[in-house]
């Protein structure tokens, strides 16, 4: 039997475990052309509190009764596709459960990295960190970047490869061990603990020829407090907000003036738009990888069961570095 966790209700305000039902059903059979594959890991990301709200968004939300979306790594177990066998690793879209059948399916090279890699690193927050930061952001060599949830799956990317192509990277992150981290470990020139209670002096004091480009995965007061620091023509890359998901009544930016004044370039970043040029982003990181200029962490939930409080834990901030379930 497959065991998969599906949408009960809609949440309102903070996600919680009633929001979800896990279920049981018959393993499916590969149909032409289709694989089922057993999943082995399931990748958390702060995009689904938003696929279980109703509002318009870039995507269609998960329905009530269907299995919660996400990408997994998993084996093929059966296989009617042309391209793919039995026992080949593959990243897949099949959402939170331990079985599924699907035509879309991508072999992954388990020798240039580990396979959960993928879900972070050399998947969609490396990508996300990648053309987020290159084609929006497009830092030049000397100046400002910073970048909020700087410990995250994404952030910790963005910040590396600011300093990689030769700007400075100032990291906003929750906590002394998580700055800690993203400092000596992940090698940013600074790293702000926004729990200090003084977000404003440090920010101050940390960008002291202020912000060229902020790479925005929280909005919020965040947000704000960056926009009056950055300097003339800057570019805000506006990657997430996860200040707000679970809000239900969003904050109000301020320093929207601050736009107008300095000519801000603003735009929002989906992944999606820059599909056609993967290939590009996963040469380069996998190149870094290689050469040991790349570091990411990973934080882990056993259990399938166990995904609700896991998604639950990284709206709150409480994960550290890139989140996955294993199944």
């Amino acid at each position: 039997m497959n065991k998969r966790v599906v949408l009960a209700s809609r949440p309102v305000g903070p996600v919680t475990d009633s929001n979800f039902r896990v279920e049981q059903a018959p393993v499916p059979k590969a149909a032409d052309g289709e694989v089922v594959v057993r999943n082995l890991w399931l990748s958390l990301d702060p995009y689904m509190r938003g696929r279980m709200s109703d509002a318009k968004s870039y995507v269609k939300g998960v329905e009530i009764g269907e299995v919660m979306v996400g990408q997994t790594v998993g084996e093929v177990v059966d296989s009617s596709h042309p391209k793919l066998s039995v026992g080949d690793i593959v990243l897949t879209q099949l959402g939170w459960q331990l079985y599924g059948a699907t035509r879309e399916a991508t072999k992954i090279d388990a020798s240039r990295a580990p396979p959960t890699y993928y879900l972070g690193l050399m998947g969609m927050p490396g990508l996300t960190a990648y053309f987020g930061l290159k084609e929006l952001g497009q830092p030049k060599a000397g100046e400002t970047v910073v970048v909020s949830a700087a410990s995250g799956a994404v952030g910790s990317v963005v910040g590396q490869l600011a300093k990689l192509w030769g700007a400075r990277a100032v990291g906003v992150a929750g906590g002394t061990e998580k700055c800690r981290y993203v400092k000596e470990e992940l090698g940013f020139d600074a790293c702000i603990d926004y729990k200090s209670g003084a977000l404003r002096e440090e920010l101050k004091a940390a960008c002291p020829k202020g912000i060229d480009v902020y790479f925005d995965n929280v909005g919020g007061e965040i947000l704000d407090t960056v926009l009056a620091k950055m300097n003339l023509f800057g570019r805000v890359v506006v990657c997430g907000s996860i200040s707000d998901y679970n809000s239900t009544d969003p904050y109000r930016v301020r320093n929207w003036r601050a736009i107008l004044v300095n000519r801000l370039r603003v735009q929002g970043m989906i992944v999606f738009d820059w599909k056609d040029r993967y290939g590009e982003a996963l040469k380069e990181l996998g190149g870094y990888l290689a050469q040991g200029r790349l570091r990411y962490k990973e934080s882990i939930v056993q259990g399938l069961e166990n995904a609700p409080r896991g998604l639950m834990d990284l709206l709150a901030g409480k994960n550290f570095g890139k989140q996955l379930v294993k199944l």
